[in-house]
């Protein structure tokens, strides 16, 4: 134990929470329980390739607790793909059968749950068919394409009973900084928040991209499904870190399939924002377009701004700022410890520039900056111990793995850490920031999260998209 404390203590964490932590750790590890037939949950893994794989990491996470869970399905509309994760899978011990239709997965009667890891513009037809057939759903982030499906799939998880969880890992894992910084945010430690900035990345440029013959293992009609049929673009980048196409991992970069890094990490820490200002499963009142690159429009590349910033306006007042990293200096800021954090070289740093990916909180109090490395504040007082009645309640646990929190929901039937009110909600803010990119208007858009409509009849047509070839979400 002491050990485990004295980590999170070195990563810059105050000692009262890296208890903690730990305790609530080591009590996640003998929660989840096997629920299937065989003694355990049967899994199905949905969109298995290529490198990088998210599903892979998930597929690590998940085996963790291989003890109570066990894999039998895999599928990819990618015959690679498929063959290299029944190879690996039966490596590791699990009888997996591959498949190269999800349909045939998710009414496979050997699975009880899904995990989904496809490009975005397939998580909701598919969670949704998973959901009606009865199984359990870990859809990856972001949950949806459109605002349009975002409450799609609310309807459905409420209709089915089942449990789905976000990706949105943020809330659990990352030595639980962004609960301890939501925490101290939501126990006023920095006054009232009167803004957050959320530096997201910008998105990389391709240029034209030629088109080719799709590889003869790839269904590419079936990749595309319901976006719009298109050729098979691929191109060597002149480094070779990585091709340009429009398909696999790069999909990110397209608007047809994704939303750029709005979408991409503006999943995660909008949705720490969203958590941050008490606000999951509604929203803003507006999103105004503040800046933006001109995106290429040609067709064949990439077509994602490379910059931009908008600005998300709440009820309260509170506002919050998206960007590629076009946010504030913050100096003077320090750890628990006191201590000025070091950056790659060991070189000391005074607070965060503006590109620091991260969320900057700036309260009429104080500041606090939080990242997946860093949690510093402008006075050392922000990490005192918090007593009970000043903490928030943010979860009826403190999951410390997101993919455990899953399983364990699987079988008490609770409502996971990223539920689809979480999900769902968070999403629909990403949209929103997108749909004011793409429509580029210098006035703001007003937005009712409870009607989940604009006050702009151009903005409204944007909250559903056209879906090709009969798949639906319904």
């Amino acid at each position: 134990m002491s050990r485990s404390v004295g980590a999170l203590m070195l990563a810059g964490l105050p000692e009262w929470y890296a208890h903690d932590r730990f305790g609530a750790a080591a009590r996640s590890a003998e929660d989840v329980k096997p629920t299937g037939a065989n003694g355990k949950l049967n899994i199905g893994v949905i969109g298995v390739g290529p490198n990088p794989r998210r599903s892979n990491a998930l597929y690590n996470e998940a085996k963790k607790f291989k003890d109570k869970v066990t894999f039998t399905a895999v599928c990819d509309v990618d015959g690679r793909h498929v063959g290299h994760a029944v190879t690996q899978y039966k490596r590791d011990g699990f009888d997996v059968r591959g498949f190269t239709d999800f349909r045939d997965l998710v009414n496979n009667k050997n699975v009880d749950a899904v995990i989904v890891a496809t490009p975005d513009h397939w998580h909701a037809v598919i969670a949704i068919a998973a959901m009606k057939a009865g199984k359990d759903v870990y859809c990856e982030k972001p949950l949806t394409l459109t605002i349009e499906e975002a409450l799609a799939m609310k309807k459905a998880t409420a209709e089915t009973k089942r449990v789905l969880q976000t990706g949105s890992q943020q809330r659990c894992e990352m030595q639980g900084r962004f609960r301890l910084a939501t925490e101290l945010v939501r126990a006023g430690r920095i006054g009232k928040v009167e803004s957050i900035e959320c530096r997201v990345g910008s998105n990389p440029r391709s240029g034209p991209i030629k088109e080719v013959e799709a590889p003869k293992e790839l269904d590419w009609d079936m990749w595309l499904g319901p976006a719009p049929k298109v050729p098979y673009r691929w191109a060597e980048s002149p480094d070779r870190r990585e091709d340009f196409t429009n398909c696999h991992y790069q999909f990110r970069w397209w608007y047809e399939y994704s939303g750029g890094k709005m979408t991409d990490w503006g999943a995660h820490h909008i949705d720490i924002a969203q958590w941050m200002l008490n606000m999951d499963g509604s929203g803003p009142v507006s999103v105004e377009l503040n800046e933006c690159a001109k995106p290429y429009s040609k067709g064949d590349g990439y077509n994602c701004h490379e910059t931009f910033k908008v600005t998300h306006t709440y009820a309260t007042g509170a506002k919050m700022e998206v960007s590629h990293g076009a946010g504030s200096t913050a100096t003077g800021l320090a750890d628990a410890k006191g201590a000025k954090w070091r950056d790659r070289t060991g070189k000391e740093q005074d607070g965060v520039n503006g590109g620091q990916n991260g969320l900057l909180v700036k309260g009429d109090k104080g500041t606090l900056f939080v990242s997946r490395e860093l949690l510093l504040a402008s006075d050392k007082a922000v990490f005192a111990p918090l007593k009970d009645g000043d903490r928030a309640k943010l979860y009826g646990s403190v999951p410390t793995n997101h993919m455990g929190n899953f399983l364990d929901c699987v079988q008490s039937r609770e409502t996971p850490i990223c539920g689809v009110e979480v999900g769902a909600g968070s999403v629909i803010v990403c949209h929103l920031g997108t749909i004011a990119l793409r429509l580029g208007k210098s006035k703001p858009l007003t937005w009712d999260p409870k009607t989940s409509t604009f006050g702009d009849e151009d903005a409204n047509k944007m909250i559903a998209r056209e879906r090709r070839g009969g798949w639906k979400i319904s």
